[in-house]
C-alpha cells in the first residue's frame, strides 16, 4: 500500500522565466535552490516541497508540446501552506510587487479548514495561499515532527 504524506513538487513550463522568478521569489518567498540551464531546468524551495520551472525555449521545454496559457494550463492550480497568515501583511506585500490577490476565503484542504487567497501567477497558472491552524489532539501514523510537536504542546496547555 502506497501512503501519500504531502506534495514533493510540482512542475510548470513556463514562457517567460523572469517573471515567473519574481513572482515566485520575491512575491510569494521561494528561493532558486538548483539550477539545470543545459536541460531548462530551475528548481525552486517553497517551503518542505519544490516547485520547478521549465522554460519552454529548453530540452525538457521543447519536449513538452504548446507553451502553457490561459486557455490551454497544464494544472489548475497549487496550494502553498503559510505560517503566520497575516492578511494585511501578505496584502500589502503583494500589492507592491503589483500581484493583485482574491477574496479571503475560508477553504478545505489536506489538514483542514483555513483561510485562502487565491492569485495568478505571469502564466494564468493559479496559485492558493492556504493558512491551517492545527487543532489536532491525537499523533497519527505520518505525522511530521513539527506536527507532533504542537499537538503534544495543545495536550499538555489542555487545548
Amino acid at each position: 500500500m502506497i501512503h501519500i504524506r504531502d506534495i514533493d513538487h510540482l512542475v510548470l513550463r513556463v514562457v517567460d522565466l523572469p517573471a515567473m522568478l519574481r513572482f515566485y521569489c520575491d512575491g510569494l518567498g521561494c528561493s532558486v535552490e538548483r539550477r539545470q540551464d543545459e536541460i531548462g531546468l530551475i528548481q525552486l524551495r517553497a517551503g518542505r516541497s519544490m516547485l520547478d520551472l521549465v522554460p519552454l525555449d529548453g530540452k525538457l521545454g521543447r519536449a513538452g508540446g504548446a507553451a502553457p496559457g490561459r486557455e490551454g494550463r497544464n494544472l489548475d492550480h497549487l496550494c502553498f501552506r503559510v505560517e503566520p497568515f497575516d492578511e494585511p501583511a501578505l496584502r500589502a506585500h503583494l500589492a507592491s510587487l503589483g500581484i493583485a490577490a482574491g477574496p479571503t476565503e475560508p477553504r478545505y484542504g489536506a489538514e483542514g479548514e483555513g483561510p485562502s487567497i487565491y492569485l495568478s501567477d505571469p502564466e494564468g497558472n493559479v496559485v492558493e495561499r492556504l493558512y491551517r491552524e492545527i487543532r489536532a489532539l491525537r499523533i497519527y501514523e505520518g505525522a511530521s515532527d513539527v506536527q507532533k510537536v504542537i499537538i503534544a504542546r495543545q495536550v499538555l496547555s489542555g487545548a
